[in-house]
């Protein structure tokens, strides 16, 4: 007899195979058996004709902390998602010694968007090493299944200490960097992870350690990827990142790569395309590149006390160590000089945050109520309203608002058709959710659900069975995950139940459930009526459900 039964579903098994009707029988946390005629179970449950598909693997999050004190990784469970894979960018918390842990909350909270009291309330320390950070997440418990990537600017941070925001490493330092890694790679990190990303900015505005890193030091730690024999390499690339460079440490180290963030940007269209044909056609040389891409268009909210999005821009940075001194802003911001700089930053063709999509950016709340007929206002409207260039509109009512106005704005993934593009390209992996990190700025855990709704049924560029098999089969099998990503017995039982119908992930809403009671951004599902991970049920039409001790696994074995 099964443990669960699931009957009257549409069997989306994840393979691209043909939708087909039938049950699921789960014994032991797998899949037990397939069909259109199961054994009994002790536990029965109608699919209700509703589509039964694996569970979502989300490749690109940031749950590395907050996975410490919430099991439940939210809000990604609740939104589908069963397998997580952690510390993309290398903004991870392991290895850290004592004396850095502040140091590593602090630069979380600048490059990830963090609440710095949140993280310090509620991060677990119960380790230094990263070994000692995967036993911890197993003593404590996950809900989702989680993998986690070794951390080049933690690595740098635990070898360099003060200087790994100064200067390039030795090749002593290289070397012990090396030792973590593989330290790592044997206790079972799924790879290493690092960025030369120009928004990715620490504590103060100084570029997160691994910017630092020269190429002896990138290639000597990709090629311990080779040396080992297993990992996959992660970099969310900068400007003077190219991909025929990429392509040389791939060649050396024979490992797969993924490269983030492959976007559409409408400041220079052809780019994001130009790249993906590089990485296409070093794939065609036997290369196992992948291009990182999204289906949701990248939009984030921010105020003038932390605005992210300028965050790149070389005038800006003068903000960034003075965010928490409201005075002090306020003058720099009034300053003709700063203003002319950032505008002069913003001509220049760089591939950054925010380059001059003005017309793309509103106001959602003001902070005094004789503004509130401006809210939803468009700035680029507003500024020619009143004849001003839009950074001034901007700051000036920024200013007049107490630094308390509350803005969006569209940065990328705005235009469907080219997305569709990327979508379809042989070369991209869909993900770039970032959940678990820029909690202020956005919430996209949900793209999953997002992909299924507005892709496969509004927009109909996918089949339900492609969709399905991108967020699933297609994800394990990139990063070597052992018997997930699919229907089909012998696999882990993990599960989504939706109506094909309804199914998207809803609209931002406002949380202030963090530790602390800080606030995040947050969504929560349409037409999800289940999820199972390792055969427990965590999810039904109502939200999660609180069962016991937490079923995710910590991977730590992949194929090669």
């Amino acid at each position: 007899m099964h443990d669960v039964v699931i009957r009257n579903a549409r069997i989306c098994d994840g393979r691209g195979t043909a939708i087909f009707d039938g049950a699921v029988g789960i014994k032991d946390g797998r899949i037990a058996e397939v069909g259109g005629q199961v054994a009994a179970g002790r536990e029965e449950i109608d699919g209700e004709g509703l589509v039964l598909a694996p569970g979502i693997i989300d490749s690109h999050t940031h749950y590395d902390a907050q996975i410490t004190w919430d099991a439940y990784a939210t809000p990604s469970v609740s939104l589908g998602v069963t397998t997580v894979i952690m510390g993309n960018c290398g903004f991870t918390i392991a290895p850290c010694r004592p004396t850095d842990r502040d140091l590593t909350l602090r630069n979380l909270t600048q490059v990830e968007g963090m609440s710095l009291e949140a993280l310090r309330a509620g991060t677990k320390w119960g380790f230094e090493t990263f070994p000692e950070y995967l036993d911890m997440l197993e003593r404590i418990g996950t809900v989702p299944n989680v993998a986690a990537y070794c951390g080049h600017s933690s690595m740098r941070t635990y070898v360099m200490r003060e200087d790994a925001t100064t200067r390039v490493a030795s090749d002593e330092e290289i070397a012990a960097m090396k030792d973590i890694l593989r330290e790592a790679l044997e206790a079972g990190a799924v790879g290493f992870a690092t960025t030369t990303n120009e928004p990715h900015n620490g504590w103060g505005g100084i570029p997160m350690p691994s910017r630092f890193a020269d190429d002896r030091e990138m290639r000597g730690l990709a090629n311990t990827l080779g040396e080992a024999g297993k990992g996959l390499f992660m970099l969310t690339k900068g400007d003077k990142t190219t991909i025929p460079y990429l392509e040389s440490l791939a060649a050396e180290n024979g490992r797969p790569m993924m490269v983030a963030a492959m976007l559409h940007d409408p400041s220079n269209p052809p780019r994001v395309f130009e790249e993906v044909r590089q990485i296409r056609e070093a794939r065609e040389r036997g290369r196992q590149l992948y291009a990182q891409v999204a289906c949701i268009p990248l939009t984030q909210e921010f105020t003038l006390t932390g605005a992210y999005p300028f965050e790149s821009r070389t005038h800006w940075k003068k903000a960034i160590p003075i965010y928490g001194d409201k005075a002090a802003l306020s003058k720099l911001y009034a300053d003709p000089a700063f203003r002319a700089g950032v505008k002069e930053d913003l001509e220049e063709g760089l591939v950054t945050q925010f380059q001059r999509q003005w017309d793309k950016m509103e106001i959602v709340e003001v902070a005094k109520p004789e503004h509130r007929h401006l809210r939803r206002g468009n700035v680029a409207e507003l500024a020619a309203a009143e004849g001003k260039h839009p950074l001034d509109w901007m700051l000036d009512f920024g200013l007049a608002d107490d630094l308390g106005t509350l803005f969006t704005v569209q940065l990328f993934n705005a235009d469907e058709k080219e997305v569709k593009r990327l979508l379809h390209d042989p070369s991209s992996s869909i993900a770039l959710s970032d959940a678990g990190a820029h909690l202020s700025l956005l919430c996209d855990a949900g793209f999953g659900l997002y992909l299924l709704g507005r892709w496969v049924r509004d927009r109909q560029d996918f089949t339900l069975e492609e969709a399905v098999t991108a967020l699933t089969s297609a994800q394990a099998q990139v990063y070597g995950i052992k018997d997930r990503g699919c229907i089909a017995p012998g696999f882990y039982a993990d599960l989504l139940l939706f109506d094909p119908e309804t199914v998207d992930s809803g609209p931002l809403e406002r949380a202030h459930d963090l530790p602390t009671g800080a606030l995040r951004l947050t969504r929560q599902p349409i037409g999800v009526h289940g999820i199972w991970i390792n055969g427990t049920r965590v999810a039904d039409a109502e939200g999660i459900i609180a069962n016991g001790a937490p079923p995710g696994h910590v991977l730590r074995e992949f194929a090669a």
